[in-house]
């Protein structure tokens, strides 16, 4: 009996070795649990640093690393953009902003900072001229890049209408730092008052889209709304909207004028007690 013939892949996808393949749906309980471990271990590394344990942080770098580092993580974050989760954050953003953007018909820039797809509902809108920065590039179009090293604008040409920082802070490790990552923000993103012409943006352009798990803000025992308004506006920041779900809240923040300092302070201080809250804080110095 003659050799059975190897079947040929039908296609190249068929054909691509199985790590390349896009991994399978992961539960909702399962997303949750990857993107919790990841926080832990990152709060654990950075109390092993503080205490200069240097085996106890290598043994945490091990674990991250055996849970698949920052890849699982952004992976999690990918699912958690799906339809059925709760879609793509931008989708919100576009609600808020589409309205004067087809009004003023002006193409804007926008600095998108931890991008995870070139396919949200900003990208497909056709409003913006996309900037996607991340720490680790998922797919052609993301510049790979850490937003606290970028060089700064020289010119407002290199400037931004709109920065957006989804599911981005509350990844930064330290409250200062998250402070810091907010204060740079401001550095980034054009003057406010240069929208005269259009008078349709200026009620929501310069503006900076934050997006945070809910209980950042609403269960943290250092951060509620009224603080990180209060931290937002010493930057020179005004809320234009917001929105809270179960999962996330959302909020638009126009800068609104340029401050002479630079923001703060605002220590970290309880805003709220009981043992049930969590230590999400933003601190600026």
């Amino acid at each position: 009996m003659g050799q059975k013939r190897r079947k040929l892949p039908q296609n190249l996808a068929a054909g691509r070795p199985p790590v390349l393949h896009r991994p399978k749906s992961i539960s909702r309980k399962a997303t949750k649990a990857i993107i919790n471990r990841h926080h832990l271990l990152q709060k654990r590394k950075r109390q092993a640093i503080a205490k200069g344990d240097k085996a106890a942080e290598a043994a945490i770098d091990a674990e991250i690393e055996a849970l698949g580092g920052l890849e699982s993580y952004q992976e999690a974050s990918l699912q958690g953009q799906r339809h059925d989760r709760g879609g793509d954050s931008s989708r919100v953003l576009m609600q808020w902003l589409e309205p004067c953007l087809l009004e003023s018909g002006r193409q804007l820039r926008m600095l998108e900072v931890g991008a995870l797809s070139t396919q949200n509902a900003c990208s497909k809108s056709g409003h913006f001229d996309i900037e996607r920065i991340d720490l680790n590039s998922q797919e052609e179009g993301i510049l790979q890049q850490d937003f606290m090293e970028r060089p700064l604008p020289r010119e407002e040409s290199e400037q931004f209408d709109i920065i957006s920082l989804s599911l981005v802070l509350n990844y930064v490790p330290e409250p200062k730092e998250r402070g810091e990552m907010l204060r740079r923000t401001t550095q980034f993103l054009r003057a406010p008052g240069r929208y005269v012409d259009t008078p349709q943006l200026t009620g929501k352009f310069p503006s900076l889209f934050l997006v945070l798990p809910a209980p950042c803000v609403t269960n943290s025992r250092y951060l509620d709304e009224e603080r990180l308004s209060a931290i937002m506006a010493s930057l020179g920041y005004a809320m234009v909207a917001s929105k809270t779900t179960q999962r996330l809240v959302y909020y638009l923040w126009r800068r609104d004028r340029v401050c002479k300092g630079s923001g703060g302070p605002f220590p970290k201080k309880e805003v709220r007690s009981g043992s049930s809250r969590n230590n999400f804080a933003v601190v600026l110095s």
